[in-house]
């Protein structure tokens, strides 16, 4: 059952991006629907074979690089379509969909086999460690697309370059505020996920804090988004210099999730 619950995602996933970046050329309600009901029910798919896989292992997968970016992705998707149905924003799913797709695709080609848990993985400390993790990583990956829609934006107003991509785009404010909010969420909680893993290591190997490459790595993160966060409060960063930062810190992101792989929590 599993299998196919993957499967049913992976392909309503394809299909919903497909018309997500036909909405880019060509826009319309009835496209904009489907967009939206075709990714919804890829997501409603993705939690059930999820939800199905956590029964039959009894236990969260989230303890090998394949379960890890079907999660990623989950949670990507359930991000984005929050914001777009708060926001009405179908456009940011043409730069969103395309990396959730990608992610479960990488997913799938990775060979998960299923295994005895490793006892350092047997807290719960480590659960709700990594699934904050992962869903601030989503927030993380939903501001960089955002800031990405608002460089393009932003050079169309520049250059006085107002064709049809420019009116599918949000407005600049739109944006921004779409970018602020996932930060106040993606930052706070990556805060809580490094606690909590501090707490779990201590309790696994004796340290809370050990300089492993995946907690330094993602103590570099924190203080990327700490940086961003802090200049939005205090001097009013906004516009470019945030989006851009956005960007650094979203790759950095990448780079700790993929290149960091073999330290403690895989």
């Amino acid at each position: 059952m599993t299998h196919m619950f993957f499967f049913l995602t992976a392909a309503l996933y394809g299909c919903a991006t497909a018309v997500y970046l036909v909405c880019l050329v060509r826009t319309s309600p009835l496209l904009t629907r489907w967009a939206s009901r075709l990714l919804t029910a890829g997501f409603i798919a993705h939690l059930l074979s999820t939800i199905h896989l956590a029964s039959k292992l009894k236990y969260l997968p989230l303890t090998n690089m394949q379960e890890s970016l079907s999660f990623f992705s989950l949670a990507i998707v359930g991000g984005f379509l929050f914001f777009e149905r708060r926001y009405k924003v179908t456009t940011l799913g043409s730069f969103i969909t395309p990396v959730a797709l990608m992610m479960l695709a990488a997913s799938s080609s990775l060979h998960g086999e299923v295994r005895q848990l490793h006892p350092i993985l047997q807290s719960n400390w480590f659960w709700f460690h990594a699934m904050l993790a992962f869903i601030s990583y989503a927030c993380f990956t939903i501001a960089a697309g955002v800031a990405v829609m608002y460089l393009i934006q932003n050079y169309f107003l520049k250059t006085k370059q107002f064709g049809a991509l420019f009116q599918k785009l949000p407005s600049l404010e739109i944006m921004d505020e779409i970018s602020y909010r996932c930060l106040t969420v993606g930052f706070p909680l990556l805060t809580i996920a490094i606690i909590s893993g501090s707490i779990w290591s201590e309790q696994a190997m004796g340290s809370y804090w050990i300089w492993d490459p995946k907690q330094t790595w993602s103590l570099i993160i924190w203080l990327i988004y700490a940086a961003l966060l802090h200049g939005r409060l205090t001097i009013g960063w906004r516009g470019k210099r945030a989006a851009i930062l956005a960007i650094l810190g979203f790759v950095v992101v990448l780079f700790t999730f993929f290149a960091m792989k073999h330290s403690i929590t895989w």
